[in-house]
């Protein structure tokens, strides 16, 4: 017989799926071992008290029997934030999911520890009530290093001169100089600036978040685009996301 001892690792759930009839497996990404399954035991139950922390959106230290290959068995959890005021508001409990979603696709082809702690940061900067819409793109914009598909924000994508940089460009891959331009969409100066200030901004330390909705829209036109044309994900919950604001401008 195999006795596995308990171990305590810190995490957020980034999805969960029912299993059998009254339990659930968690895709728990944690500060010690990355990604895991984690199986919480009769979690469906009304009277298991496993029940409220079983469950997508919940940042904890969660002790378990840890199996290094296979599923860990959860024995109890220590919640660091619950982020319950996201759950209230339809509008940020939509990027949040989406947030999620988008995270376990990027930890699926990089596992760093540092997205754990961008993540985390960037969801309780939500709950404190920042813009939800543009800590999305600042952390969107964050996940294409990891994702290997960089944009260039520091100088232009042809050339690499850091004079004259009149647009960003998805097509590009980044910035583009004056001499470089050609005929593709102009964007806005602030929308330029904005780019490298979110890419390199360090998401804890924001106490202001005042961004115009015309360069809101700059932004998030490239990082969809950008997306779209280099990392090949496509999910539902940002897709979600967009019907939401079209119901918003009607």
């Amino acid at each position: 017989m195999i006795f596995l001892k308990i171990e305590c690792v810190e995490g957020i759930v980034l999805s969960e799926t029912n299993y059998s009839e009254s339990s659930k497996i968690l895709n728990v990404f944690t500060k010690e071992y990355g990604l895991i399954g984690i199986m919480s035991k009769g979690c469906r139950n009304m009277k298991c008290k496993l029940r409220g922390v079983s469950r997508k959106l919940l940042y904890g230290k969660f002790h378990i029997y840890y199996k290094e290959h296979g599923i860990s068995t959860l024995k109890d959890v220590d919640v660091l934030s619950s982020f319950s005021s996201l759950l209230t508001d339809l509008e940020k409990v939509s990027y949040a999911s989406y947030l999620l979603d988008l995270t376990l696709q990027v930890v699926r082809q990089n596992d760093n520890r540092e997205i754990l702690d961008l993540l985390k940061d960037t969801l309780l900067k939500m709950e404190e009530g920042f813009s939800p819409i543009v800590l999305t793109e600042i952390l969107e914009l964050k996940y294409l290093t990891y994702l290997g598909v960089r944009p260039s924000i520091d100088c232009c994508s042809v050339c690499g001169s850091d004079k004259q940089i009149v647009t960003a460009s998805s097509v590009a891959g980044g910035y583009l100089c004056r001499n470089c331009y050609h005929n593709e969409p102009l964007v806005s100066d602030k929308t330029i600036k904005l780019l490298r200030l979110f890419y390199y901004v360090d998401i804890k330390n924001i106490s202001k978040l005042d961004v115009r909705d015309s360069v809101v829209i700059e932004i998030n036109q490239f990082l969809d685009d950008y997306y779209d044309r280099y990392t090949g994900i496509y999910l539902k919950s940002k897709e979600f996301i967009r019907q939401l604001k079209r119901i918003n401008q009607d």
